[in-house]
């Protein structure tokens, strides 16, 4: 294993930030990357990451790393220095507002230019010159801030890999997943070994995520250079929210980083045991149809529906009681399919969204995941 230190800060600055990644094997077969908490203080990825290196460590040592694998383990160190009140503040960052997982370059523009006429019919040679174009393009990204020089040290270790999962945790949840339409196939096992309870597809989410950034180029190019010119989705990039905030504990971590493992197993990254698959607990939706349950007023939060279950359009989510008048409004869900989503506090404003239920009918479009 070898650990690098990457500076984040600018000199003259009143703080300074590293970040921290470890690195697995040898460039040359196939890499994946991995990262841990991209909105800071997500527990929950930490100790999944955590779990991880120890365990690809034994490996690398085994040399069963067949492949390359980088891993960060926390991938939002000025994040972690943000605190208010004695809570953690880590999803944006508070000098500009921004969501540390939005607005990622995305380079299929430039990439379409450059790649004018230098393309041709084999799929292999085309990822090689794509690759060799993203890193130039990530390089010479000039960042004008350390929140934009965290981005690029995270990109520039993703931008050329052929998995990249980004491990985050929800409020309260069961696991769930996102990732690209065309990525479908290739993310199934992946669900399956880490039984998420929802995984949810669509071909651009909005916000330009992270996952995005290293992934969506890939089926933007393809349709823009249309079938004469093979490119296929070679970024294999997926968010995984591995369940709430407080889902902490070594078992459930253990078995996550199992269920990552046996992913890179299958695809050729690191060497395994052989092992058996376990059952589908879920079907994979569309995000456009997932429903959003918002509070239409003030109140108190009681929810009548475990996550996880199976909900019919119609169905009671939570009761939410207004403390002042005792007047009480129930929450339904207006479509079939899984609640995956719900708050961790239980006193909510007007407009908070208290709610998912991930269903299989597309009615959604535009953004499509929360600020």
């Amino acid at each position: 294993m070898q650990t690098i230190n990457h500076p984040l800060s600018a000199e003259h600055g009143p703080v300074s930030y590293q970040l921290t990644s470890h690195h697995f094997g040898s460039k040359g077969g196939r890499k994946a990357y991995i990262q841990a908490s991209l909105h800071a203080d997500e527990v929950p990825a930490m100790l999944v990451a955590h779990c991880l290196r120890e365990r690809l460590q034994l490996l690398d040592q085994q040399g069963k790393v067949k492949g390359e694998v980088i891993l960060v383990p926390a991938a939002n160190p000025i994040g972690l220095g943000q605190v208010i009140n004695e809570r953690p503040f880590g999803r944006y960052d508070l000098s500009t507002g921004i969501n540390f997982n939005r607005n990622y370059p995305h380079y299929a523009p430039q990439l379409k230019e450059r790649l004018a006429g230098k393309l041709g019919a084999d799929a292999d040679s085309n990822v090689r010159l794509i690759r060799e174009q993203l890193r130039e393009l990530t390089a010479a990204w000039q960042p004008a801030s350390d929140n934009a020089v965290l981005k690029k040290a995270l990109l520039s270790m993703a931008i050329d890999a052929d998995i990249v999962l980004d491990l985050h945790c929800d409020l309260e949840a069961v696991l769930h997943i996102y990732a690209g339409t065309p990525l479908r196939e290739a993310i199934g096992p992946l669900a399956v070994l880490m039984q998420s309870h929802a995984t949810l597809y669509t071909t651009a989410a909005g916000g330009e995520p992270f996952d995005e950034a290293c992934s969506r180029l890939w089926w933007d190019l393809a349709a823009h250079f249309g079938p004469s010119v093979p490119i296929p989705p070679a970024n294999i990039a997926a968010t995984v929210e591995l369940r709430g905030e407080v889902s902490v504990d070594y078992d459930t971590a253990r078995a996550d980083a199992e269920g990552i493992l046996r992913y890179l197993s299958l695809q050729g990254v690191i060497e395994l045991p052989a092992f058996d698959m376990p059952a589908a607990i879920s079907e994979p939706t569309p995000l456009e149809g997932t429903e959003r349950i918002d509070a239409p007023h003030a109140g108190m939060l009681v929810y009548l529906r475990e996550l996880g279950e199976r909900l019919k359009a119609g169905d009671p989510v939570a009761d939410l009681i207004d403390p002042f008048t005792g007047a009480k409004t129930t929450l339904r869900t207006s479509v079939d399919g899984v609640f995956f989503t719900r708050l961790s506090h239980r006193y909510v404003i007007r407009g908070m969204n208290v709610a998912k239920v991930a269903g299989a009918i597309p009615f959604r479009s535009g953004n499509l995941l929360s600020l």
